[in-house]
């Protein structure tokens, strides 16, 4: 029983010392190129998709774009996984990450069941996704720099506005949706890049 507390209170030891410590596997580059990403995206959406979508093209075309942006950042994540052989910190990434995975989860889950009832609801999705990406960022808050809650911020507002006035066209919808991921992604790798050490910057 004492082994078991005592291995309870080395855990919660753990946890303040995690929270005291910014997360550094989330890198300036990358979110910067997803950034880009979003912004291309938007602009290359009405040269991409066909004239009178119902939603279905829209849908499969954004998904694609953040599964692409999730694999890249994912992937940078992964590798500094694997170079790191210290157990605390590989404990402290796989909490922040934790903390993120849900509102990916619930994007996906979303993004699948909401246009299954109605293709013309995937209007819906991009207020939804920058509001659950919005919530990711502030569970993660406490493991990241501090500025980042304004970039939370940013994508709580500009969903709540991309939900309060909808907006029927999809290739307005399309350029709204990157240009706000866009910029909240730029912001946030400039509050990334900010927070890096100054000699780890190179």
């Amino acid at each position: 029983m004492d082994l078991t507390n005592a291995l309870d209170r080395i855990e919660e030891i753990h946890a303040q010392l995690a929270k005291g410590e910014v997360f550094r596997g989330y890198r300036p580059v990358p979110v910067a190129v997803a950034g880009v990403a979003g912004l291309l995206a938007g602009w290359l959406q009405p040269r991409l998709l066909p004239a009178g979508d119902d939603g279905t093209a829209f849908l499969w075309y954004w998904l694609a774009v953040a599964a692409l942006n999730v694999a890249l950042i994912g992937g940078v994540i992964a590798a500094g996984y694997r170079r790191v052989p210290d157990p605390f910190l590989r404990r402290h990434t796989r909490r922040v990450v934790g903390q993120f995975l849900p509102c990916l989860a619930a994007g996906a889950a979303v993004s699948l069941a909401l246009p299954a009832l109605d293709p013309g609801m995937a209007r819906l999705l991009p207020g939804i996704w920058a509001l659950l990406l919005g919530l990711g960022i502030f569970a993660s808050r406490p493991y990241l720099a501090r500025a980042t809650g304004w970039v939370a911020l940013f994508f709580l507002l500009a969903g709540a506005a991309l939900l309060a006035l909808p907006t029927p066209d999809f290739t307005r919808l399309g350029a709204l949706n990157g240009a706000i991921f866009g910029a909240g992604l730029l912001a946030a790798a400039v509050v990334l890049h900010l927070d890096v050490p100054r000699g780890d910057r190179a």
